[in-house]
């Protein structure tokens, strides 16, 4: 079991934690014709759309109820309240994804009352549209954290109660948020690759994946549909993928009897191995395209080898995305010499390094002398210009680079693929050392060459 240790310093030096309501946010925006709203002030809600506008490149439908200091202090229902009304009347959602911050909870709201208040005085909004409840305050974990909490509401208020018939072949895939929509599409076609069909909850690969719409739209662009949530009781099993998923998996087998599997990633041979090996339970049929996708992986390993060998490599990123991303360094041969989590989560105590520090970037920094690569979002570009070693990009939000959504890391495809990326990051850091080096001028400059000749003679 891995030691996780505080960092130990009193303030952050260059945060790595991101908001539990930016990620509970980014979870609703992965559901057709929703539109989140956080229940704060507009400072809150301005911050979390620049970094998701930043990171995806796209246009954030994202609300707020615009709490000032004097409707903070004397309870903010009626602004809530308002908020609904204005968003149902110029958007028109079909779901309106609520998310709580500290400014509102520090106070200590009673969401649940007011939010019934609110229905019992709008009965016109029954048909028209579903309002779902996620308790995300900042000082309550971080993105991941966030992100579980919106799928596991969204969960107990959408998926019905009650056992019903099974569906055959047709599971429930929980996606994490260390998945990039890429990813999650990577896994809907490995699932359905064979013959199984699956509903994706939430579905950023669906709305967040740099599609261009036909026309303006005021919600998400695409998603999870809400008819497919209320029938993931059909289903023969869950799948979910993270540890913040299984609140959501408990709650479908709670509400439904779906029996669910919890995988740690789906990134490296083993990993995916076991993941299809789930699907087989569920009665899917691998055929030969996924049998020469697999050895492809077993050559691109046996390829990637010389790399990775002898490597140190630093790590910091949200607890399932270290946790996977850790696997995935230590079975290529390299070493995890630090790995740091913005939080303390039951997953890190799997992490393959040989503790886990609970802090962000300067302490990533600290820690990574004489590392060769550092793992991290872009945050950590600086520490890795410092460091003068490569920085792999990963998590959120990667703003410096294009294309980070679409990246594929999971399956045999994309493990194949990330081997390639970092490797080819070690052979030119590799290469632009070597040529350095033999650039450097000689240890005898050339006013003392006459000199240095003289004593040879």
């Amino acid at each position: 079991m891995t030691p996780v240790v505080p960092s130990g310093k009193a303030a952050s030096m260059n945060p790595l934690k991101q908001s539990p309501a930016l990620g509970g946010a980014m979870a609703f925006l992965g559901i057709e014709r929703c539109l989140p709203l956080l229940h704060g002030s507009q400072g809150c809600t301005a911050f979390a759309l620049v970094l998701m506008v930043r990171h995806f490149r796209e246009a954030i439908p994202l609300q707020t109820t615009a709490m000032s200091e004097l409707t903070t202090i004397l309870g903010g229902a009626e602004n809530l309240e308002a908020a609904i009304e204005n968003i149902l009347e110029r958007a028109k959602p079909r779901l309106i994804g609520i998310c709580s911050t500290a400014l509102t909870e520090t106070r200590g709201e009673d969401m649940a009352a007011d939010l019934r208040g609110i229905r019992e005085r709008h009965p016109d909004w029954r048909d028209a549209l579903d309002i779902v409840f996620a308790s995300t305050p900042d000082y309550g974990g971080s993105l991941e954290e966030g992100w579980g909490k919106a799928v596991a509401a969204v969960v107990e208020a959408l998926v019905p109660e009650g056992s019903t018939s099974r569906t055959l072949r047709r599971v429930n895939l929980l996606a994490g948020s260390h998945l990039t929509p890429g990813d999650v599409e990577e896994l809907a076609d490995l699932i359905e690759s064979l013959g199984l069909s699956a509903t994706v909850l939430p579905d950023l690969s669906r709305s967040l994946d740099g599609h261009v719409p036909d026309g303006h739209v005021s919600t998400s662009l695409g998603g999870t549909p809400l008819n497919a949530i209320a029938g993931m009781g059909e289903a023969v099993m869950t799948l979910a993928i993270g540890e913040q998923m299984r609140a959501a998996a408990d709650a479908v087998l709670r509400r439904t009897g779906v029996p669910y599997h919890v995988f740690d990633h789906v990134t490296g041979l083993a990993a995916t191995d076991a993941f299809v090996a789930a699907l087989i339970e569920a009665g899917g049929e691998p055929g030969p395209r996924l049998k020469r996708e697999r050895s492809r992986l077993v050559d691109a390993i046996l390829d990637g080898h010389f790399p990775y060998e002898g490597k140190r490599v630093c790590v910091a990123a949200e607890p399932d995305l270290l946790l996977a991303t850790t696997d995935f360094i230590a079975s290529m041969g390299a070493t995890v010499q630090a790995a740091v989590s913005p939080v303390a989560e039951p997953a890190l105590s799997r992490v393959r390094a040989p503790r886990v520090v609970v802090g962000d970037l300067d302490d990533l920094e600290q820690a990574a002398a004489g590392c060769d690569l550092l793992i991290s979002n872009s945050h950590a570009r600086e520490a890795a210009e410092r460091l003068g070693v490569p920085l792999y990009r990963i998590g959120f939000p990667v703003f410096d680079r294009l294309g980070g959504p679409q990246r594929v890391s999971v399956g045999y495809r994309g493990t194949r693929r990330l081997i390639f990326d970092i490797a080819n990051l070690f052979l030119e850091h590799a290469a632009e050392a070597h040529d350095g080096a033999q650039a450097a001028p000689s240890a005898v400059t050339e006013g003392e060459l006459p000199h240095a000749q003289a004593q040879a003679g």
